[in-house]
């Protein structure tokens, strides 16, 4: 027998509305930066790889430790504010990808248990099928397109 319930934790109807409710707050509050680039922007300005953070970084532990040594056609106010803009939402980014791992995995043992469960019932619905009780071989009839088996070409034949 087939391994089931594997998730049997569920979120009650409240929690699901203050998930919901907390994600179109989160939303609305960062809608100010919702910022749609074509994919040749993406490709133009994503440039900045982690060797390339790596650089910024640097620039900016030498413009905060020595700011004699900056360059002064670079707008430092505005450099600042990219920068920890940047570590704002590099840290958001890093907790909402933790959220949907954690998703996904209750997600997915939701996903087999209901498959399992599905197994379970076709399997019932073949056995109640033969015994020409109402309604089965119809049932039957239209979940079996699920497991049709791939024909084998003509021009294949079987190894020995």
């Amino acid at each position: 027998m087939p391994i089931s319930n594997l998730n049997n934790v569920h979120l009650s109807t409240e929690q699901l509305t203050q998930a919901h409710n907390a994600l179109t707050q989160l939303e609305q509050v960062l809608s100010a930066i919702n910022i749609n680039l074509t994919p040749d922007e993406r490709r133009r300005y994503g440039s900045v790889n982690e060797q390339n953070k790596l650089f910024i970084n640097k620039v900016h532990d030498y413009h905060v430790s020595q700011p004699t040594l900056s360059a002064s056609e670079v707008e430092w106010t505005e450099f600042n504010a990219d920068y920890q803009s940047r570590s704002y939402y590099e840290a958001f980014i890093s907790r909402l990808m933790n959220l949907v791992d954690r998703l996904n995995n209750a997600k997915t043992l939701h996903d087999y248990d209901n498959y399992q469960s599905a197994l379970t019932d076709y399997a019932f619905t073949a056995y109640k099928a033969g015994s020409n009780e109402a309604g089965y071989e119809a049932k039957f009839n239209d979940l079996k397109q699920f497991f049709a088996k791939a024909a084998r070409p003509a021009t294949e034949t079987p190894a020995t």
